[in-house]
């Protein structure tokens, strides 16, 4: 069976202001690479190769970044799709009819992370051939959510963000379909969000009798939708990384745990704690990196204690006298001491091309 996958990648990102105000919320890096990457990834991994991309106002930029897809493999193909305004999954589904035709997909919410994938899933998908199949998992707050209702081990019921939910089981963002989810989306009306919800689409498919199947979640789940979600994605993907040193490391350094060095990098007399990444051709001088800290490319790390943090690209961190911990630093942003400021611990989240002095 031939699968199609369809990553959205449209959202505004709201929760993530003020980096998002700049940037893709799918484009924030998790452990140095993007979380939209690791969809994709997992899609290439499940054997798809056909990949629509539905896109909004930050469509140049993951353009961009993601080219034409070879990077993730010599067979694959991605297809951008143009969603005017975000009115739902269930009209980013409708707003992919061309690209999608007759064929079954996965649809895949681009700041998901998945530990284990969606290759068992899909495998699934294919050998039990059912109309639909969603991924489910246990969360401490269903009502922000899609929550299913089950009868024994049958879908019942789902409901958009209830405010009784009627279970702790939420809908993760990934969903396989045959076309007949494209039937259910054009019958269903806007919600009061005036959105068409991909619940209401999926329900109707259970109200005409087709199969609709659910997977649980193994491992971990995250929707890296904010700043404390980015951060343990972060953590979390850190976790699994294997020492690797690519760039120059003077002799006057201490590297502790597992601690990637990409190519380019060059550390001087500083200590890096892992799990930890430093990304190719920044610059680590006098400085300590504590675990579960990535910093992008290009940047600049002097005088200053960093630790579980994220620091995107050509971003500079200077003389600084208090350590800068659980940060989501933005592009090219300078982060300075300022004479006479006091000490304390910093925490920041701090947007693109921005000057801070402390």
């Amino acid at each position: 069976m031939n699968l199609k996958g369809l990553v959205l990648s449209g959202g505004a990102g709201t929760r993530l202001r003020p980096i998002t105000h700049t940037s893709a919320k799918q484009l924030v890096p998790v452990a140095n690479k993007p979380v939209l990457f690791f969809g994709l990834e997992a899609l290439v991994a499940a054997g798809i190769r056909e990949i629509g991309i539905i896109v909004g106002d930050t469509h140049e930029e993951i353009r961009e970044a993601v080219g034409d897809g070879s990077q993730f493999g010599d067979d694959v193909t991605v297809t951008f799709i143009k969603q005017d305004a975000p009115l739902g999954l269930a009209h980013a589904v409708l707003t992919a009819e061309d690209f999608l035709g007759t064929d079954p997909f996965v649809m895949y919410l681009g700041d998901n992370l998945l530990r284990d994938g969606i290759t068992a899933m899909v495998d699934e998908f294919r050998a039990a051939k059912p109309d639909a199949s969603i991924l489910l998992t246990e969360v401490p707050d269903p009502q922000n959510f899609g929550v299913a209702e089950l009868d024994g081990d049958k879908i019942k019921r789902l409901v958009e963000k209830p405010k009784d939910p009627p279970s702790n089981l939420a809908l993760v963002g990934v969903y396989i379909f045959t076309h007949e989810i494209l039937v259910s989306s054009k019958r269903i009306k806007p919600s009061w969000r005036n959105e068409l919800e991909i619940t209401d689409a999926i329900q109707d498919m259970i109200e005409r009798g087709l199969r609709v199947e659910h997977a649980r979640v193994g491992g971990w789940w995250k929707d890296t939708g904010n700043l404390e979600a980015m951060l343990e994605a972060n953590r979390l993907i850190l976790d699994r990384v294997e020492t690797r040193i690519e760039g120059t490391v003077a002799d006057d350094v201490t590297l502790e745990g597992r601690v990637v060095v990409e190519k380019g990098a060059s550390l001087q007399n500083c200590k890096v704690r892992g799990p930890a990444i430093i990304g190719k051709d920044t610059v680590v001088k006098d400085a300590y990196i504590g675990p579960y800290t990535s910093i992008y490319w290009g940047c600049s790390i002097e005088r200053a204690e960093i630790e579980h943090s994220i620091v995107l690209e050509q971003t500079s961190v200077h003389d600084l006298s208090t350590r800068l911990t659980d940060s989501l630093l933005g592009k090219n942003v300078s982060v300075e001491r300022a004479e006479g400021s006091p000490r304390g611990t910093l925490r920041l989240m701090v947007g693109d091309n921005s000057t801070v002095s402390l």
